[in-house]
Parts: structure tokens; sequence; C-alpha cells
């Protein structure tokens, strides 16, 4: 289990954003050496949690509960044999490209220490947007996305620290809970009568995921 690579995004301007001046960090690029990674601060305010990376629009992406983004190779792999063409590291925007992780299986509330320093606890998983379609290109991108189910995961910085490609990824905490991000995925997107379920995972969910969860069970019940 390690990184195969750390990847940061420039601020680019394009046609497919709803961001005030028109600009996204999405297209993200391996870097070449060590990466500093601290929490950002709040969402809003924050943005990426690495160093070097942009986060243009803060109204929706980064902060303290989405500073840092991974995606598994073996799901690029998998997008690629189904779109027929080549994605490299950090084609979908992730900070950090894995091997050898389930990240679907991961459990909210997980915790990572990646390289000698950083410690990262899963969050959620990746809800796809419109800059995200047309960054892929991809007709019905959004709906493909949410339908294959494979989301990557959102961490939380909670020890700072520096990485870099090859570093070890060691899981050093798994919560008494089976919320796993793929549970949390499916039901804040399509499958919303799950949502009373995530609430084992307390504190640890992303705080939109959890109000959505409380809201649901206020109304409808557990």
């Amino acid at each position: 289990m390690r990184l195969l690579s750390v990847n940061l995004g420039r601020a680019k301007a394009v046609p497919y954003t709803d961001q005030p001046e028109g600009v996204t960090g999405i297209d993200k690029r391996p870097a070449d050496g060590p990466v500093r990674v601290a929490a950002p601060g709040s969402e809003g305010f924050g943005a990426s949690g690495l160093a070097g990376d942009r986060v243009c629009d803060t109204r929706h992406h980064g902060g303290e509960d989405q500073a840092v983004y991974a995606v598994a190779r073996e799901d690029l792999d998998d997008w690629e044999r189904e779109l027929g063409r080549e994605l490299t590291n950090g084609s979908f925007g992730e900070n950090l490209t894995t091997t050898g992780l389930d990240l679907g299986g991961a459990l909210i509330g997980e915790r990572w220490r990646v390289g000698p320093e950083l410690l990262l606890e899963v969050t959620s998983g990746r809800i796809p947007c419109r800059t995200f379609q047309g960054h892929m290109g991809e007709q019905r991108w959004v709906k493909r996305f949410t339908e294959k189910g494979a989301p990557g995961v959102y961490f939380r910085v909670l020890e700072p620290g520096e990485i870099r490609a090859g570093d070890p990824v060691r899981i050093v905490h798994r919560p008494a809970h089976e919320v796993t991000v793929a549970l949390q995925f499916r039901a804040v997107t399509t499958q919303r009568e799950l949502l009373p379920r995530l609430l084992a995972a307390g504190d640890a969910l992303h705080p939109e995921a959890l109000a959505s969860a409380r809201k649901y069970v206020a109304q409808y019940g557990a």
C-alpha cells in the first residue's frame, strides 16, 4: 500500500465551471518532489491541504473536511478500460493516487499514516460536479460516475507532514462501525433510505453528510 503520485493543480480558465472567476484547479499533475500537507482552514476560507495546490471554488471544495482527495490507481485502470483512453495519475483531480488500497471499503473515521509524519482521517466520498464533467469531456459523466460508486476518498488532516511518490500508506486505526465510503456515497446520492446508517460514524463523518442523515431521521425516522 503506497502512493504512486502526489498531484497538484494550478488555476486554469475553463468554460465549464460556475466558479465566479471561471477558473479551476482540477487539472492536477504529479509533483516532482516532496509536498507539505497541513489542515487548510474551514470550507469557504481554506482550500487545499497540499502546499502548491489550488482549489479555486472554495464555496464547495477544500476546507478542513475535504483537505486531501485520493483515488486508487486500480479505479483509474477500470475507467481506462471502460472509456478506452489513458487516464494519467491526477486525471480525476485527485491529490493522491494510491495502489493496493480499497478506497470504497475505507471506513469513515479510518486513519492513514502516509510516510513518516502525515496522519489523515477519512470523511466522505467525492460527489461529482459540473466542473468534473467538463474536465473529463465525457457525456453523462456525473451520472456514470455516480452509478459506478467508486468515488475516491476525502480526508481531513490530523497531523501535518511531508509526503512524496513512493511513500508507504499504513492504516493505523479502523473505527468500530460499518459505515464505509461506498455506503456513505450511496446514501447521499442514489439510496437516501440508507442515511440513518451513517449516524454510526458520528462526528468523523463530513458535516454535510451528517446533517443530511440527522434531517432524514428527524423527518422519516430511523
